[in-house]
């Protein structure tokens, strides 16, 4: 489970993200990246989201998010984006694909777009 710290949590923040619209996508997933913070204390903060259009059952769709979580706390453990280290707030959106991706391709689309930032 991601740490509360680590979370990105109130719709101020998502909103704010989004308002930014810096983003970038593959055929799985939707990365929009919000403002580079200059206190190095705070860290990078993540949210996840996958709409009811993607699949109506809460099952599935969590599904997906515990995927997603799962390889964001991998890759910042083995330190495999470089950009984990500035204070940025993240939003993965997932896309209609997500849902019949295996493991390793949902890992390869979320590493391939925190390269890109």
């Amino acid at each position: 489970m991601l740490k509360k710290k680590y979370r990105l949590k109130n719709e101020k923040a998502f909103s704010a993200t989004f308002r930014l619209r810096n983003c970038k996508s593959n055929e799985f997933l939707t990365l929009y990246v919000g403002k580079e913070k200059s206190d190095e204390k705070i860290p990078t903060k993540a949210g996840f989201v996958v709409s009811k259009k993607i699949h109506k059952r809460a099952v599935k769709r969590n599904k997906i998010k515990r995927r997603l979580r799962e390889i964001y706390i991998s890759s910042v453990k083995n330190h495999t984006a470089d950009n984990l280290q500035k204070s940025l707030s993240l939003i993965f959106i997932a896309r209609g694909k997500a849902l019949d991706a295996n493991f390793s391709e949902l890992e390869n689309a979320v590493l391939d777009l925190m390269k890109k930032f």
